[in-house]
């Protein structure tokens, strides 16, 4: 889908405001509600509006830690990466995960209580065979910047 600079506002604004009205939204961008609407519903089709979520404070929900965890598997088969990312997704601990080129194989970002939630988690996952093989475990002491609205411009048309 090509995007040209009203669809870009739009998902910039979305990006911050996912609950603002479509009236307000096409106030801001500088269209009628009609042609946002049309806009909104390609842009959803086209699979770049993956959802509308709410940032939840964490601090405010009570105790917790937030922990990364670079991950080595055994065996480096597309089976067993399959087998691993399809695990991962069984744990709600668990709230993001990438693949990784280089050193290690995964990323984990996982969020519990405390540390002894952690360790059972961990594990857990050793205990599940799932193929963890080597963990590195790097606790977060304080959010700096937390997730934040992409270079959208910078990334259209980008090869």
């Amino acid at each position: 889908m090509k995007l040209d600079d009203r669809d870009i506002a739009i998902l910039k604004v979305l990006a911050t405001d996912g609950r603002i009205t479509k009236a307000a939204l096409a106030e801001r961008v500088g269209l009628s509600p009609t042609p946002v609407w049309d806009r909104l519903k390609k842009l959803e089709q086209a699979g770049l509006i993956e959802g509308y979520r709410a940032e939840i404070s964490l601090r405010k929900l009570g105790p917790h830690v937030t922990v990364f965890v670079a991950a080595e598997l055994s065996d480096h088969t597309a089976a067993s990466f399959r087998a691993f990312e399809d695990a991962v997704r069984r744990y709600d601990e668990v709230v993001a995960c990438w693949a990784l080129g280089g050193g290690f194989d995964y990323l984990m970002q996982v969020v519990t209580r405390d540390i002894d939630a952690y360790q059972r988690l961990i594990d857990a996952m050793l205990d599940a065979r799932i193929g963890l093989a080597r963990y590195f475990t790097y606790v977060v002491t304080k959010p700096v910047k937390g997730p934040a609205i992409p270079p959208i411009e910078m990334l259209v048309g980008a090869p």
